[in-house]
């Protein structure tokens, strides 16, 4: 995912593994994310709140220049209220109050219950779905251009970098949205508890400097290390694991994932090894085979009993994913 634009040419599927690895081509690396995860903290007491309300009504129907990830110039309403958020981080959008109407559905999520209503409109997007909506603002996760001057002819539509880092995709969404005491009172109450999450793990056996590492296999045997996307921008973050060298290497091509042989696993394997449990059958087999083989079972950290495994599609970077990551994560880590 190295700075560029992304490939569209692409069919969607079952995984967030396949949209990553096939709808974002090249792409800004994430880097670690030192961000931090909510519940969402009281803002400057009801007086306060009161007056961001009567803000949001006062600007209904408003309008106002906003520019986007790619450089357009559009017009979008001051206060959006019927959005279409199309891309992979819908927990983002979620995490800041906003529901949005239509969205890239793709069920296993954490938020499945909070987008029950919402509209799948498909990938590529559909034109005629996204009309039926009525929608106010889009948001497109993707620089394509032709699909860009497809979909913008419906709403105003911003592309958006949903590869970013998760404080500056709030930052993003909390000023598109008009929600910026939101956004922030999200990055600081997720920094005081990722803070606690790794204090509460050092304090149960995690050591200084250990490595980690995080694999998943793909459709067709294919085997992937994670790097600058999804659970190691947690894991990579700071006050928490380290990147193993081979790892640091595709982090610093600006990388989110490198496919890799089995042969080696054992230079990028780090102390401690997580495992993305995938969604299609042929790849849950070949997880199988891969635990199942010699290689596997002589790496140290699965000697050692330090195997972590998550759902694919639930370990996502979201930051609604994010929270849940954030109480999971000790349940596995502390035996």
């Amino acid at each position: 995912m190295k700075k560029g634009i992304r490939n569209t040419a692409v069919l969607l599927t079952v995984t967030w593994l396949s949209i990553l690895l096939l709808a974002c081509g090249n792409q800004a690396p994430s880097g670690t994310d030192d961000s931090k995860t909510v519940n969402e903290t009281q803002t400057d007491g009801d007086q306060s709140k009161q007056e961001q309300t009567a803000s949001a009504d006062n600007s209904e129907g408003e309008t106002r220049m906003f520019k986007d990830w790619t450089g357009h110039e559009v017009e979008v309403p001051v206060t959006p209220k019927r959005v279409i958020y199309h891309g992979e981080v819908t927990g983002d959008l979620l995490a800041l109050g906003v529901v949005p109407v239509g969205i890239l559905r793709q069920d296993g999520t954490v938020y499945d219950d909070q987008v029950a209503q919402a509209e799948d409109v498909g990938f590529p997007m559909s034109v005629e779905k996204a009309l039926t909506l009525n929608p106010d603002l889009i948001i497109f996760s993707n620089s394509d251009q032709a699909q860009y001057d497809q979909i913008s002819k419906v709403a105003p539509t911003v592309t958006f970098d949903s590869f970013a880092s998760l404080d500056d995709r709030m930052r993003t969404l909390g000023d598109l949205l008009n929600k910026k005491p939101e956004a922030e009172a999200w990055i600081t109450a997720h920094q005081k508890a990722t803070e606690e999450m790794w204090k509460q793990l050092h304090e149960n056996g995690l050591k200084e400097g250990e490595t980690a590492s995080v694999f998943t296999m793909y459709p067709g045997n294919r085997l992937f290390v994670m790097a600058g996307a999804g659970l190691p921008q947690l894991l990579y973050g700071a006050d928490g694991m380290k990147p193993t060298a081979e790892i640091q290497k595709v982090l610093d091509e600006g990388m989110g994932f490198a496919e890799i042989s089995t042969e080696k696993l054992p230079e990028i394997a780090g102390d401690r090894v997580f495992i993305l449990n995938p969604v299609t059958d042929d790849a849950k087999q070949s997880t199988k085979e891969l635990l199942d083989s010699p290689i596997w079972k002589n790496l140290p950290a699965v000697k050692e009993g330090k195997v972590y495994r998550f759902d694919l599609v639930k370990a996502s970077s979201d930051a609604t994913s994010r929270e849940w990551l954030l109480k999971e994560l000790p349940k596995q880590m502390i035996k």
